[in-house]
């Protein structure tokens, strides 16, 4: 199969994109996809609207997985393509289409030309949210095809096409949402004696979370606490009574993620005391690290740079979030960022990843693991 297949498809997915856990017309289009191909050389399970598919080896001792994550954003898209996101509101803005679309072309690959190692090609619903690996890797369907290593990768805005970059041990941080609600009692503006403002609450919390990253946490160590939202109150009139704030927390350590959260408890105590009111914090959806095993990558870092068609760039950790760090908590393996060259980033409205990246990805992958089953 020729890669412009490949880039179709991704047109074709990059028009409907669905939020986490709903993706029913992604499902349905892959599944028609994966019809077409050999019954014989390949198994299909679904799981939620997710999908898992067993390739065939011709000597298998062991299997090794792939995963693309499938969810789209809640973002307007303001591309210029003409293929533009048919779902209003939501838009492809983090590469899943481009992932779907490699991880298809890398199974027709082995479909065809199959490798002694069995492959599972995993398409995990909402990465983005609410999180569906650590679910799927709890579930029936993953436990009966469990692999004996597991990879990915993701589309990197900042690096050329023809680039991959990586690093052993963690790429990703850590990852929590930060919700608080705080209560109090309304009234009059004339009359801030009678009530206990959560506008004014809320500001304090705001500024006391910003000592938590410069005063408890190891200075060589790293984490980020971003407040990016507040909302409170009705009218510039009447004190508020309700305030709530939404932000993340980010850290390159679990124990630095640990601590953060026991500051920010204490500190929200200390709202409550002062101002009187009451509070609720929800962490909401929280993904672990992302530790690229130390063996497997160092193994495939010296297999790329030999690679004529290819530029490895040994990277820095990323304060970005993904949940394929729950996989490789249990099974070895890694992830790297694929050169897709575009001035905007992730998650931007305008973000247009160059399609030359899907054949590289391609040819890449189905490389390496012709290579390394080779190496049993």
């Amino acid at each position: 199969m020729t890669v412009a297949k490949f880039v179709q498809i991704r047109r074709d997915l990059h028009q409907i994109p669905e939020p986490g856990f709903q993706e029913v017309k992604t499902q349905r289009y892959l599944l028609d996809y994966l019809s077409t191909l050999p019954a014989e050389r390949l198994e299909v399970r679904t799981w939620r609207t997710g999908i898992l598919v067993k390739v065939h080896g011709t000597d298998p001792k062991r299997m090794l997985a792939w995963r693309a994550d499938m969810d789209g954003l809640p973002i307007t898209e303001e591309t210029t393509y003409s293929f533009r996101s048919t779902h209003p509101g939501y838009m492809h803005a983090c590469g899943h289409d481009l992932h779907m679309a490699i991880a298809l072309g890398i199974l027709s690959h082995f479909v065809y030309s199959p490798i002694e190692d069995d492959l599972l090609f995993l398409f995990q619903p909402a990465e983005e949210g609410p999180g569906g690996a650590q679910p799927m890797l709890a579930s029936e369907e993953f436990a009966a095809w469990r692999p004996d290593a597991i990879f990915a990768l993701h589309i990197a805005p900042e690096y050329p096409v023809g680039t991959i970059a990586i690093r052993p041990g963690v790429l990703f941080a850590n990852t929590s949402e930060l919700f608080v609600e705080l209560t109090g009692q309304g009234g009059h503006a004339a009359y801030p004696h009678k009530a206990n403002d959560m506008v004014v609450a809320a500001s304090h919390l705001v500024t006391q979370l910003q000592t938590i990253v410069a005063r408890n946490v190891d200075p060589l160590d790293s984490a980020v606490i971003t407040i990016g939202r507040i909302e409170g109150g009705t009218r510039q009139n009447i004190i508020a009574e309700k305030a709530r704030i939404e932000g993340t927390i980010r850290t390159m350590s679990m124990e630095a993620m640990t601590r953060v959260k026991e500051r920010i408890e204490s500190l929200v105590r200390g709202i409550e005391y002062g101002f009187s009111c009451q509070a609720a914090i929800d962490y909401g959806c929280s993904y672990c690290q992302v530790y690229n095993d130390p063996v497997l990558t160092d193994q495939f870092m010296q297999w790329a740079r030999k690679q004529d068609d290819i530029r490895l760039v040994e990277c820095s950790a990323a304060m970005t979030g993904e949940d394929f760090g729950y996989f490789l908590a249990e099974i070895p393996g890694f992830l790297f960022w694929l050169g897709a060259e575009t001035p905007y980033g992730l998650h931007h409205a305008k973000i247009e990843p160059s399609e030359k990246a899907i054949d590289v990805a391609i040819r890449l992958v189905t490389s390496y693991f012709t290579w390394i089953s080779s190496q049993r």
